[in-house]
């Protein structure tokens, strides 16, 4: 199993692979199409992250020691980014987690190259995995 880092490193790799934005994009898309999906019955308000334009819903179990997350969106690049995310933390121990930078995310571009709203709704997702880490850790 990978760790955090490994795992930036990985979708740093593969976004330089690129040469402009609508690639880019394209296969922020395809990452979305990817992500395992979050159960029907998680699609609460309760599981919706605050500060996100689009719907993103995230639910997050502990199996083993690690938190794995699901999540959806109703907007395709954002499903994108939530799924970019949940590769990096899912499958990971809380205080991994909690301990993780994101500079990847500046490394890639991403968030100069989203409007200030989805920037703000990455800051949230970020955020929000974290909350879940913590509550996870707390329970130890």
């Amino acid at each position: 199993m990978s760790n955090i880092k490994e795992i930036q490193e990985e979708i740093v790799e593969e976004f330089e692979m690129f040469d402009d934005w609508m690639q880019r994009y394209e296969y922020m898309i395809e990452l979305g199409k990817s992500l395992p999906l979050i159960d029907e019955q998680y699609k609460t308000d309760e599981n919706i992250i605050k500060g996100c334009q689009s719907k993103v819903w995230v639910h997050a179990d502990m199996k083993d020691g690690k938190v794995v997350f699901t999540a959806d969106s109703d907007a395709i690049i954002t499903k994108g980014i939530i799924a970019i995310l949940i590769r990096v933390f899912s499958n990971q121990e809380p205080q991994a987690i909690l301990d993780a930078n994101t500079d990847f995310i500046d490394e890639i571009g991403l968030k100069e190259h989203l409007s200030p709203t989805r920037a703000n709704g990455l800051v949230s997702m970020i955020k929000q995995l974290k909350m879940y880490a913590l509550a996870y850790q707390a329970k130890k």
